[in-house]
């Protein structure tokens, strides 16, 4: 595996995500009804998108100049990075957005018509474009920058993509949360407490921003949440590494061979985004069983071939097995807490 070929395979990631969404596209949306409805979800949704990052636009450019001018070294290269980060990060909510807003009414029709396995296969489809969205997002921008600014003196720029996510996901978690909250308290208000109407009636005016609230806190918000996690934690990394000096020793590779450690990460994110498409993939076999049963085996064979191919992987390139060890711990503690 060599690290020059990071970016196409954030492409690839990103042309299954337009295939998955193009699936979703071709199923069918149900009655009249269930397609005016949704139809308002997504307009409401996607006009609170708009507006949101018509406003972030101006503190994006703020800061593009302020690290321009403001850093004494490499400052229009990490204002780049800044920015390329953020619009990934924006790109990743945009898309999510776009696929579940078009699922969920597919899964309550698919639900309807044709029963649980049909109707999960959906549902799950509708969430994975979110999350490989964010993986092959991510990927393909800290690949691109790595590639370019590969040695320690210049990994600092590319913390700058890592500060562009983390931008947009304070915004976007904060401003889809606080939207979410008015409209639910709104429909409460409105509906159960004024009209004595369930939150959900359609007599309730409230009702379609309560949905797009929920839509916009727990999909583009959450969504740009966890790319910035994502990328937060490979920079993170990257610089521990980059910044290493002669005294930290890991096995028989001293801090002299930085190179391999500072690539590490983004290794390690290569392969999880290949088994993370066969754990997608996989609910297609499971989606007969228990819903809850086929998550979480989807996930264990996710989880499972990562951790195979890491091993092997990361003994062969730093011939040491403690980073694996780091590796298994977190994941294991990620799929008991889920």
């Amino acid at each position: 595996m060599n690290i020059v070929y990071g970016p196409f395979l954030g492409v690839i990631g990103l042309i299954l995500v337009l295939i998955i969404y193009a699936w979703i596209k071709r199923q069918p949306a149900g009655n009249d009804v269930m397609k005016s409805i949704s139809d308002l979800i997504h307009e409401g949704a996607m006009a609170f998108l708009k507006q949101e990052y018509s406003v972030l636009v101006f503190f994006i450019i703020i800061v593009f100049l302020a690290l321009t001018f403001g850093l004494p070294q490499y400052g229009l290269l990490t204002a780049v990075a800044f920015v390329s980060g953020a619009f990934c990060s924006v790109i990743a909510g945009f898309i999510g957005m776009k696929a579940a807003t078009r699922a969920n009414v597919r899964t309550a029709w698919a639900a309807n018509q044709f029963g649980q396995g049909k109707a999960l296969t959906v549902a799950y489809f509708g969430g994975s474009v979110m999350g490989l969205a964010v993986a092959s997002l991510g990927l393909l921008g800290l690949s691109i920058f790595f590639n370019i600014f590969s040695s320690p003196e210049e990994a600092s720029i590319i913390s700058g993509f890592a500060m562009g996510a983390s931008s947009i996901a304070l915004f976007a978690r904060i401003g889809g949360g606080i939207y979410t909250k008015a409209a639910d308290v709104g429909a409460d208000l409105v509906g159960k407490v004024e009209a004595g109407i369930p939150e959900d009636d359609p007599r309730n005016p409230a009702t379609i921003a309560d949905n797009v609230g929920d839509n916009v806190g727990d999909i583009a918000g959450l969504g740009a949440d966890i790319f910035e996690s994502y990328v937060g934690s490979v920079v993170a990394t990257l610089a521990i590494a980059a910044t290493a000096t002669a005294a930290m020793q890991f096995g028989d590779i001293i801090a002299g061979n930085r190179l391999v450690y500072m690539q590490l990460p983004i290794f390690v994110i290569m392969i999880g985004l290949v088994c993370s498409f066969v754990g997608v993939i996989s609910i297609k076999v499971l989606k007969n069983i228990d819903p809850a049963s086929a998550l979480r085996y989807s996930t264990f064979i996710g989880a499972g071939l990562f951790l195979i191919v890491s091993y092997f992987f990361i003994k062969s390139l730093t011939g040491i097995t403690g980073p694996f060890w780091a590796i298994m711990s977190g994941t294991i503690s990620g799929i008991v807490i889920g």
